[in-house]
């Protein structure tokens, strides 16, 4: 089963012609910022090679020093000019799923900037598969990084207009390649000698990864600080609480305020706002940080989500749902 999503349907929505990869390009090589589509969510992009570009993106993002970022490529071709001792599964990760949402956690190459890898020895690697990403990298030739294009810590964006509302005239360029695909951020592997790691849950399951690779759980007992680590994270502004579906009714009843609910069935309640909850994982994951935005925008200072089936499938949208509500705890506090 190959994890890389179709681009075809999303190719047909894309309006960004060949003067617009140009001046992608051009913003690039300026050290500039640029709002970037992928497959799992759009980047803040920025010349991984440029440490005057790299520290630009960190302070719009508001993004901690010692917090990496992944470096985007064109092609698997170029995992020697950014990564060194590079283990044969990784090569076995790369030719199944790339250009794909996966992201390889290897030793960096002698040049590779301390602010991309947060002052680590390793670094993180992927290929996107989107049309318009790919057009970029491959026309630019270097690595970009490109971490989610939102506040650090915050919803990440998954739509252009996402990207202009967060970060407006801060960022050069936006790019639009229509609504991500997968909607959330890669699955992220520590490849070490004798197995892999998942470090981040994403599309790329463990199940299609040991379709690949043997898994290697003992690994290093030190791991890499990765993006997306954080237990908080990916939060809304307002506090979000995860409940089953049977006791929806009686928060909804206890809070004096209004309600935005993500559930499959709308439940019984007054002052609440309902979004009807995709019922397969994939669905759920594409539509899950736009909805999460629109609820935040919606009047209402509580948000509801109905707690998701289990398994293997469910893994990145429980992970995602987890910190986004330990997030917002956070958030809340801010805004009070």
């Amino acid at each position: 089963m190959s994890g890389r999503p179709d681009p075809g349907g999303v190719a047909a929505a894309v309006a960004a012609d060949a003067d617009a990869i140009a001046r992608a390009v051009e913003v690039l090589g300026a050290g500039g910022l640029l709002g970037l589509p992928t497959e799992t969510v759009y980047g803040l992009a920025a010349d991984a090679s440029n440490p005057a570009a790299i520290a630009r993106m960190f302070a719009a993002k508001g993004r901690p020093a010692d917090h990496p970022v992944i470096v985007h490529l064109a092609s698997a071709a170029q995992l020697d000019d950014w990564a060194r001792d590079i283990p044969d599964v990784a090569r076995r990760l790369a030719a199944a799923f790339w250009p794909g949402p996966l992201t390889l956690i290897l030793k960096r190459a002698p040049h590779v900037l301390n602010a991309v890898t947060g002052g680590q020895d390793t670094v993180g690697l992927r290929v996107p598969s989107h049309p318009v990403a790919h057009a970029v990298l491959a026309a630019f030739g270097g690595g970009v990084a490109a971490p989610s294009a939102n506040k650090f810590g915050r919803v990440s964006a998954t739509t252009a207009a996402h990207v202009r509302e967060e970060f407006g005239a801060a960022v050069d360029l936006v790019l639009d390649g229509g609504a991500s695909q997968v909607g959330i951020e890669s699955t992220i592997v520590a490849c070490d000698l004798g197995g892999v790691r998942v470090l981040r849950p994403g599309r790329i399951t463990r199940d299609m990864l040991a379709t690949v690779a043997d898994f290697d759980d003992r690994g290093s007992t030190a791991v890499p600080r990765v993006s997306g680590s954080l237990e908080k994270h990916y939060a809304p502004r307002h506090r979000v609480a995860m409940l089953p579906a049977s006791e929806l009714a009686q928060a909804i009843a206890c809070h004096a305020g209004n309600v935005a609910v993500l559930s499959r069935k709308r439940p019984a309640g007054k002052n609440l706002r309902h979004w009807a909850a995709a019922i397969d994982a994939e669905g759920f994951a594409h539509s899950l940080y736009a909805t999460l935005r629109e609820m935040d925008c919606a009047g209402c200072d509580l948000l509801l989500v109905e707690t998701p089936p289990v398994g293997a499938a469910w893994e990145a949208v429980h992970d995602r749902l987890r910190r986004a509500v330990a997030g917002s705890g956070a958030a809340s506090d801010e805004a009070r």
